[in-house]
């Protein structure tokens, strides 16, 4: 039996990342096609990254010939997880393609696991719920042996005589180590590293480590994993490290964990390893405030290479952060900020605004806390209401007319709140312009020894004082619409 994977996110489709070209290879469908072919079958994957469009599956079809296609997104990938228009009618039109050549389609994804009757209805066969491998290998040993007893099989929407029936969740997989290495040859990688050294002048490559996080913040959606907390061993980890710094030379990775090191001792041990086997690795990593100052975290993370943290800081507003269900303070994201800077790790914040109830104080709080602490980077989003999650039930009354964005710069606040929808997005642009104004200030403090990066300092800060100005005129415009 042929089996194609493919996936719907097109980085053409989503004109921010498309900019900024930092790809990433399609993690989640690497590890399902790496699975099919531990257990014999001929696998191949369509890699749509750099596609035009989903029509440019059609030669792959026609040449492959699969008796299965299964579209599967990257459940490690945030961007997935959005849930963009602009992928789910590219996974319309990939499953329709598939159907007029007479293959079975199969589709994991966290929107099809919210929309799977959309999907189905779009020409998908079944939808698989939640952690997938193991379901995707029961339905093709059955489709194989002609056999298939769907009602069986858990984790999984389908439909019988025009009915649509949805099987018991299936338990997350316990032992990550088990799973094979991702299908890594089964993509091409070169387009991956030249984006990076265009863009960034150097090779930065994806890794997970764990599935699942069990944290509760209200608006977070875990549709794939759950809350279910489960990880590798760091010498499993440290293996895979090995294998693609020989195979394909990367100077950088990305743990794209929800969480990383959660598990007590577990960045301790990495540590050690990655010192034993002399890695010297530079990687990101996602966390929280309040872990990364627990067992002395941030100095194994230091020793392991560690070059940049992602916090979810969210907002300057205690208040707003336990409205979230965070589980966080704003002490702990600055002693968690001044430690990595201590030990020399980059830290940087996820910023959200518009959450249900937020006022201008809470606003001017989160602009004064990013002004503070000066992160290395900052990512400013706005409330998404995801299914799932006790925040999307809050909103959903609110979300007739539109439920998700077209692309990850969209921006658009979906709900009625304290302010209307373009004051969100100019407070994005203002934010954005006062932090690299604040941080122009403070590198020309530091800069004095070196008078021309002081010179070029002070044009950006001359450049950001205007551009501050005239959009937190138009900020006050639109709080007073």
């Amino acid at each position: 039996m042929r089996v194609l994977f493919t996936h719907s996110y097109f980085l053409r489709f989503d004109p921010k990342q498309w900019s900024l070209q930092q790809p990433y290879a399609p993690l989640g469908t690497m590890y399902a096609a790496s699975m099919l072919r531990e257990n014999g079958y001929n696998v191949n994957i369509h890699d749509v990254m750099f596609a035009e469009g989903a029509k440019d599956i059609q030669p792959v079809l026609d040449s492959f010939k699969p008796d299965v296609l299964v579209i599967y997104d990257d459940g490690f990938n945030y961007l997935t997880k959005m849930c963009l228009t602009n992928m789910r009618e590219a996974a319309f039109e990939m499953s329709k393609m598939a159907k007029e050549r007479g293959c079975k389609v199969i589709v994991s994804s966290s929107d099809s696991t919210d929309h799977y009757e959309m999907y189905m209805d779009a020409g998908a066969d079944m939808v698989m719920l939640g952690e997938a491998e193991m379901t995707l290998l029961e339905i093709v040993n059955g489709l194989k042996e002609k056999n298939i007893n769907y009602a069986q099989i858990q984790g999984l929407a389908y439909r019988e005589n025009g009915n649509t029936i949805k099987t018991v969740r299936r338990n997350v997989m316990k032992d990550l180590d088990s799973l094979p290495m991702p299908a890594w040859d089964l993509v091409d990688i070169t387009p991956y590293k030249k984006a990076w050294m265009r863009s960034s002048g150097y090779f930065s490559m994806n890794m997970g480590t764990t599935r699942g996080c069990p944290f509760k913040c209200n608006w977070c959606a875990k549709p794939i994993y759950g809350n279910r907390y489960n990880s590798r061993s760091p010498q499993n980890v440290v293996n895979e490290l090995k294998f693609l710094k020989e195979k394909y030379g990367f100077d950088h990775i990305w743990f794209c964990d929800d969480i990383f090191g959660l598990k007590p001792g577990w960045v301790n041990e990495f540590a050690d390893l990655v010192e034993k086997e002399q890695l010297h690795l530079k990687f990101k990593i996602q966390s929280r405030a309040d872990l990364l100052l627990q067992e002395d975290n941030i100095k194994a993370l230091a020793r392991a290479g560690c070059d940049n943290v992602w916090i979810g800081a969210e907002s300057g507003s205690q208040r707003i952060l336990d409205a979230m269900d965070k589980g966080t303070t704003i002490a702990q994201i600055k002693e968690s900020t001044r430690l990595l800077k201590e030990h020399g790790i980059k830290p940087s914040f996820f910023i959200q605004f518009g959450y249900l109830s937020e006022t201008k104080e809470d606003i001017q709080k989160t602009i004064k806390m990013i002004n503070e602490l000066l992160p290395y980077s900052i990512g400013v989003s706005v409330s998404y209401p995801l299914p799932g999650t006790g925040f999307y039930e809050k909103v959903k009354a609110d979300l007739v007319m539109k439920t998700n964005w077209t692309d990850s710069d969209e921006l658009k606040l979906m709900f009625s709140n304290t302010y209307q929808p373009e004051y969100y997005k100019q407070l994005h642009r203002y934010v954005q312009n006062n932090y690299r104004m604040h941080k122009a200030i403070d590198e020309i403090k530091k800069a004095f020894s070196n008078p021309m990066n002081a010179i070029k300092k002070m044009a950006a800060m001359v450049y950001y004082i205007p551009t501050v100005f005239i959009a937190g005129q138009k900020l006050k415009a639109l709080e007073r619409a």
